[in-house]
C-alpha cells in the first residue's frame, strides 16, 4: 500500500510541477489567442447589433423614399446623428475590450509582484 501511495504522490507532484511551469506558456499563448478571438467575435456581434455599417452605407439614401431636398437633408442629418451616437457606443465597447486584453497580459505580472512584495 505504501508503494502505491508514494507512486501516486510522485505522479501528483509531477503533474503539479508541470501545471505550474506550463501555466505562463498557456496564459500568453493559447489563452491569449482564445481571448483575442473571443474579443473579436464580441466586437463583431456588437457592431452587428448596432448596425453601424448599415447606417454608414445608407447615409446618402433618403428615408421613406422622400427624394425632395427637405427629405434628403433631414435623412442625412438624422443618419449622421445616429452614426455619431452608435460610433461612441462602439468606441466604448472597443476600449472595454482592449482594457480586458491589457488586463489579461498584465495580471500574472501583477500577481507575481504582489507575492514577492508580501515575502519581502
Amino acid at each position: 500500500m505504501s508503494n502505491s501511495f508514494i507512486f501516486y504522490s510522485l505522479q501528483i507532484l509531477a503533474e503539479l510541477v508541470w501545471d505550474v511551469l506550463y501555466f505562463p506558456v498557456w496564459w500568453y499563448g493559447r489563452g491569449l489567442a482564445n481571448l483575442i478571438a473571443g474579443v473579436i467575435n464580441f466586437l463583431d456581434d456588437k457592431q452587428k447589433a448596432l448596425a453601424l455599417y448599415v447606417w454608414i452605407k445608407n447615409i446618402f439614401r433618403p428615408m421613406y423614399a422622400q427624394y425632395d431636398w427637405q427629405g434628403m437633408l433631414i435623412s442625412f442629418f438624422m443618419r449622421l446623428v445616429q452614426i455619431i451616437f452608435r460610433s461612441i457606443i462602439m468606441l466604448f465597447w472597443l476600449i472595454a475590450a482592449l482594457m480586458l486584453i491589457i488586463f489579461w497580459i498584465l495580471f500574472p505580472v501583477f500577481v507575481v509582484y504582489e507575492i514577492i512584495f508580501q515575502l519581502l
